[in-house]
């Protein structure tokens, strides 16, 4: 059996670097399973809450603790990430926003968007 010729490496992930798009693209269908995983988390709050005065305040002291809050906040950043992505989709689903440059602006917007709702609204809680 003769050697293998050499031939050229196709684009990789390692080597090839994926445009914004499909970076936001991939980060929405990510962040859909987060929010799936942290529903069921919200589910097992309520039914501390249900279960009685002494599950509600350790369910609650898990949450106020620094890891909880940490959950809690990726799962806020999540949940307003999914839903700028998803208002992007439907901009796109009612055919704009097609051109280059209106897909890197609206990458842009998701992502301001995104960080400008989880910080007011951690502002806002953290001052309640």
């Amino acid at each position: 059996m003769s050697a293998r010729p050499e031939r050229p490496i196709s684009p990789h992930l390692q080597i090839y670097r994926l445009p914004l798009n499909a970076i936001l693209s991939i980060s929405h269908r990510l962040t859909g399973l987060v929010l799936a995983l942290g529903a069921a988390l919200v589910v097992l709050m309520l039914a501390a809450t249900a279960a009685g005065a002494d599950a509600h305040a350790a369910a609650y002291g898990v949450a106020g603790h620094w890891l909880g809050q940490l959950v809690l906040f990726l799962f806020t950043a999540a949940l307003y990430y999914h839903f700028c992505a998803g208002i992007r989709h439907l901009v796109w689903d009612a055919g704009y926003g097609y051109s280059l440059e209106a897909a890197r602006k609206g990458s842009y917007a998701v992502l301001a968007g995104t960080a400008l709702l989880t910080i007011v609204t951690w502002l806002v809680a953290l001052s309640v």
